[in-house]
């Protein structure tokens, strides 16, 4: 199904629902598990998660003076990495990452978390639609979502935001769940997916629901060439990927040029 049909319907998870709908949805599954967010995430992958999002960052390569959107970034993990990384190289002053979610329940758990760490500048945090975002033309020098652009509602309008709040030159960054590319481990991901996911969401958060939209939303998902080709359609350009765990997650790359 494309991102904006006609007949104005679009998936969550596999199932068929109204499109005005669906951002309240995924809204209702992240006000349920934001408590668990974090710990969901490492008991999910085993920790492995960390890894790739420090890839991520390391990608990113942050420096002093740029302005950084992390969208979707609700419990801060990716945005507190940038935050860290520029504090380490002694960027007192750096300008504030931005962590911009939908979702104000992940924002305080973020905002929680990171106060209970001791971090009370260098962050600044934005109640924002990925696909309508609430700030100016190319105000950024650098885009990041992890985990976030498989739950907007239309993807292709989410890449068009993200060219927008970029300055030309800017870097755009995606570390998402992709498709597995390598033969046996595919079978074993689908049986741990829609298995022991589930069990977890439910033993852990409570919500089994949540878990099972998951590994939907997962499949539903454009793969790593497609997401390429959209991004290069919504023109950021010099449009890359680069798999995770035998693309489990691929972290794509482009620019606003």
């Amino acid at each position: 199904m494309s991102d904006q049909g006609a007949d104005k319907t679009t998936h969550f998870g596999f199932k068929t629902v109204a499109e005005d709908a669906k951002a309240g949805m995924v809204r209702n599954v992240f006000d349920a598990v934001a408590p668990k967010y974090d710990l969901m995430n490492d008991l999910m992958s085993g920790g492995i998660h960390r890894i790739w999002k420090a890839a991520m960052v390391d990608a990113l390569a942050p420096r002093p003076g740029q302005a950084i959107v992390d969208v979707a970034g609700g419990t801060a993990d990716v945005a507190a990495r940038i935050h860290e990384r520029l504090v380490r190289g002694g960027a007192a002053l750096h300008r504030p990452v931005t962590v911009c979610d939908i979702n104000a329940e992940m924002l305080g758990v973020g905002r929680d978390r990171m106060l209970d760490r001791g971090v009370i500048a260098g962050l600044s945090w934005v109640c924002g639609n990925a696909e309508a975002l609430p700030f100016p033309d190319m105000s950024f020098d650098a885009y990041t979502i992890a985990f976030g652009l498989r739950n907007v509602t239309h993807i292709d309008t989410a890449l068009r935001e993200a060219r927008r709040v970029l300055k030309p030159g800017g870097r755009f960054l995606c570390l998402e769940f992709s498709r597995v590319v390598v033969p046996v481990v595919d079978t074993l991901y689908d049986t741990y997916s829609f298995k022991v996911l589930p069990w977890l969401g439910q033993t852990v958060a409570g919500d089994r629901d949540a878990y099972v939209y998951l590994a939907e939303s997962i499949r539903k998902f454009p793969d790593q060439a497609r997401l390429v080709a959209m991004m290069e359609a919504a023109g950021l350009g010099r449009a890359t990927y680069r798999n995770f765990t035998g693309g489990i997650a691929a972290l794509h790359s482009g620019w606003r040029l």
